[in-house]
């Protein structure tokens, strides 16, 4: 197969939703069409319980949400399908936020009966910002659920997004009787016989024929049926798919995840409706898929996957072109030569060595403590340099010690490993070394993730002192004496172990303070590289 046709079957997508809303369900079910999987796994925290495939990390499994991103690809009738999931818990956000770089598309999964919540807003906003295609999964049709008008109309005022529902529902919890298929004029109906079968035969059924419809889902809901879809038949958005692939309306689909209901037509329609890779920009330009020399970038860094080598997975996002094993690349940031030997296809915490892959893919390679959040991964003989990835500012922080002074290079080596894949960040005072370290992190429960880690991954226990600061600044003039910078008694001075320099202050009073008392002082509330 050419370089064209490899690149034009690939679809890479991430997975978003506020947690609860049924994002890692859909996603298992998902792989099951694939063939990746034989049965869908738990996502609750029971103990005898089969788990996500994609909840792969030993706390996961604990505590029944997703706490890092999983990267999961099949095939699936000729595409070559890349998952990204998400964790949907606000206090890991940031791991999503760089794995929403990686993705081409979107699927949004929302809970019927809740509607649009907080973490749904916050994702939605950092998709927008891209432009990308934005695809709705509404869930939990089987139980009682909100009017479906309101939930489009939810849709279009939060996010200032068209809607085209590409089905409807018949009802919802005991009455749900399944869904009308708006292109094809037929209805896929749902009942217990059908709780959990793959696939379902639909049922071409004229919205005229009122015989027909009574007989397969009674005469109050075709009543109900045949008003609705004469309403958005007349007064919906058209269907535009221009408008979609550059993120201005969004196709929404009703179903049932845990069910099995409605996830095969949405996946069929997705990988129709849905673009192949997209086009980049690098600081150079633009650089085209097609392309036919290699570029990737680093999105995520994952430590001790395996624990039985305690080595480090770099995630890359292949961008251009066609990865081969054993040849040389460029690693740009540091202009080292490497050869990346064992490129991995993952499946969550699971690996197969390839020996190719294409742009679209994601792929893990060992990482020998080169690289960074950010980084490019590029063809010798064409350099391009992809834009930084924002560091988000933390929101809490905290001094984290360890217990016994005799694990101290264990404690030095997990702290940074972690901060390496970007769930926390770590400063110290100027002038001090590794026996005391601040942490600082977007959620409260990133702190318990790295103690929990390090007990377990490290075999270092350690003690945490939370600190009152809430806001972080790096500061960007270059060579400034930081001492003499006139602050707050409650206003600190940190550095990060690039050696680069920051504040943590208490309050918003306290950074206008040191911007009125310092005239040309630079504070940035996020760093890019």
């Amino acid at each position: 197969m050419q370089l064209g046709e490899e690149i034009r079957r690939r679809r890479t997508f991430a997975i978003i939703s506020h947690p609860d809303a049924g994002k890692t369900t859909l996603t298992e079910k998902l792989l099951l069409y694939g063939g990746a999987i034989q049965t869908a796994g738990s996502v609750k925290g029971k103990a005898t319980a089969r788990h996500a495939v994609s909840d792969w990390m030993d706390l996961e499994k604990q505590r029944g949400i997703s706490i890092t991103s999983s990267v999961l690809q099949f095939e699936y009738e000729g595409f070559c399908i890349n998952i990204l999931d998400t964790p949907g818990h606000q206090d890991f956000s940031e791991d999503t936020y760089r794995t929403l770089m990686a993705a081409d598309s979107v699927v949004m999964v929302i809970d019927a009966a809740k509607g649009i919540e907080p973490q749904t807003r916050k994702l939605f906003k950092v998709t927008a910002m891209r432009n990308i295609p934005i695809f709705t999964f509404i869930n939990k049709l089987d139980r009682d659920a909100r009017d479906p008008f309101e939930l489009l109309d939810q849709l279009e005022k939060e996010f200032g997004i068209g809607t085209y529902p590409m089905n409807w529902p018949i009802g919802s919890g005991i009455d749900f009787k399944g869904v009308f298929d708006r292109k094809e004029r037929q209805i896929l109906a749902f009942g217990d016989m059908h709780k959990g079968q793959m696939k379902l035969d639909a049922v071409k059924c004229d919205i005229t024929d009122t015989a027909g419809l009574d007989g397969l889902i009674g005469e109050y809901a075709r009543r109900e049926l045949v008003s609705e879809i004469e309403l958005l038949d007349g007064a919906s958005f058209d269907f535009d798919l221009e408008k979609v692939r550059c993120g201005k309306l969004t196709p929404v689909f009703f179903g049932s995840a845990l069910t099995n209901f409605g996830v095969q037509p949405f996946l069929e329609s997705f990988l129709e409706l849905t673009t192949p890779p997209l086009v980049r920009n690098t600081k150079m330009g633009e650089i085209t898929p097609e392309d036919e020399h290699f570029s990737a970038f680093v999105f995520k860094i994952q430590a001790n996957m395996n624990k039985a080598h305690r080595d480090r997975i770099t995630f890359l996002r292949i961008c251009s072109g066609k990865f081969e094993r054993e040849k040389e690349y460029l690693h740009v940031q540091s202009g080292k030569t490497l050869r990346l030997s064992q490129p991995q296809q993952m499946m969550a915490d699971s690996r197969q060595i390839i020996n190719e892959a294409y742009a679209g893919d994601i792929i893990g390679v060992f990482d020998p403590g080169i690289f960074s959040i950010g980084d490019t991964v590029c063809d010798k003989a064409k350099k391009v340099r992809f834009e930084g990835i924002p560091t988000f500012a933390p929101e809490h922080f905290a001094i984290i010690e360890h217990k016994d002074s005799l694990k101290r290079k264990q404690f030095v080596k997990g702290v940074e490993q972690i901060a390496m894949e970007g769930a926390i960040q770590i400063f110290h005072e100027p002038n001090t070394g590794m026996e005391r370290v601040i942490v600082g992190v977007v959620g409260e429960l990133q702190f318990e993730v790295l103690e929990y880690r390090l007990k377990n991954e490290y075999n270092v226990e350690v003690t945490r002192n939370n600190l009152p600061y809430q806001y972080i600044r790096w500061v960007k003039n270059p060579g400034l004496d930081i001492s003499s910078l006139n602050l707050t008694s409650d206003t600190k001075w940190v550095q990060d172990f690039k050696g680069g320099d920051l504040l943590i202050f208490t309050s918003d009073w306290n950074i206008n303070w040191a911007l009125e008392k310092n005239e040309g002082l630079i504070l940035e509330e996020f760093s890019r590289e």
